[in-house]
């Protein structure tokens, strides 16, 4: 079986994946109908591993089609056309399918069904990744060990050297681009001073043809 038909098999099954509705591992199940996003090629070489889709991406069937992917697109230093070019970008978020809203509004954890099911098959199949954004305390945990850091902001203020770490693929975490982090990206000015430049400069030299480099 060739890389491109290996993968296509993965994403055919997890697309059609219902065990949080059907034959959930954790009460209560899934309320809603599941819509698996995911957005991946053999080829791709940027990995975006965040949360789980919201609302919007839920309705679209797209990840980061939302004001959160408008802010992560800035941070990348990429248009929409680059993004969703699965060729070059792969999107992998914890959970696949909306979880619902808490009673705040808020969008509950990514299903604790999903990762585990899922995540070593997919990137099994995605040999050619060699950055993993790993976006917010979930896609931290599971991409760098539980035990990192004490929070999000020690993991993210740690970032050089986890980015400098002889790993394959390498990891940079970051703080989730929705507009909930606003205040903790006002209380860290650092990180679109000092971080986001880097990764534009990661994401440059991962996009970059041959003539780019010569």
């Amino acid at each position: 079986m060739s890389e491109a038909e290996a993968l296509d098999t993965v994403l055919a099954e997890l697309r059609a994946c219902r065990i949080c509705r059907d034959t959930p591992l954790y009460l209560p199940p899934l309320p809603h109908q599941p819509r698996p996003v995911i957005q991946a090629s053999a080829t791709a070489r940027l990995c975006i591993a965040g949360q789980a889709p919201g609302t919007r991406v839920h309705a679209s069937g797209r990840p980061f089609t939302d004001p959160s992917g408008v802010r992560l697109r800035r941070w990348l230093g990429i248009d929409e056309t680059i993004f969703y070019d699965a060729a070059k970008v792969a999107v992998v978020p914890m959970g696949h399918c909306f979880p619902g809203l808490d009673s705040k509004g808020g969008d509950k954890p990514p299903r604790r069904e999903c990762a585990p099911t899922w995540r070593e098959r997919v990137f099994a199949v995605l040999p050619r990744i060699e950055l993993v954004l790993a976006i917010g305390r979930y896609a931290q945990n599971w991409h760098l060990g539980a035990k990192e850091a004490a929070n999000l902001s020690a993991t993210v203020e740690n970032w050089r050297e986890i980015l400098a770490r002889p790993t394959y693929p390498r990891v940079l975490p970051l703080p989730h681009p929705s507009w909930r982090n606003n205040a903790w990206l006002k209380r860290n000015p650092w990180f679109e001073a000092e971080l986001v430049p880097a990764l534009q400069a990661e994401v440059a030299r991962l996009f970059a043809t041959p003539s780019d480099t010569q």
